[in-house]
């Protein structure tokens, strides 16, 4: 588990790595691995999320939580 970000995925909004993918395709630092039928969460990569939101703004169902785990 990250230190800093918590990324979660919704199984039940998801439409998965073979129909969508876009949270793969956009994620800047990699978060986000292919997987079967879910998008997996890299936890090597997890904290390098910039926060950016590109895997939000491209998620259609809005799938896609990010929760911070440090006061702002």
């Amino acid at each position: 588990m990250s230190e800093f970000i918590q990324i979660e995925i919704d199984p039940n909004l998801c439409a998965g790595t073979e129909e969508c993918g876009k949270c793969v395709t956009v994620c800047p630092v990699n978060i986000f691995e292919p997987g079967s039928p879910l998008p997996g969460i890299s936890e090597t990569n997890e904290d390098e999320c910039t926060l950016c939101e590109l895997c939000l703004q491209n998620c259609g169902p809005r799938a896609i939580q990010i929760h911070k785990l440090y006061e702002d």
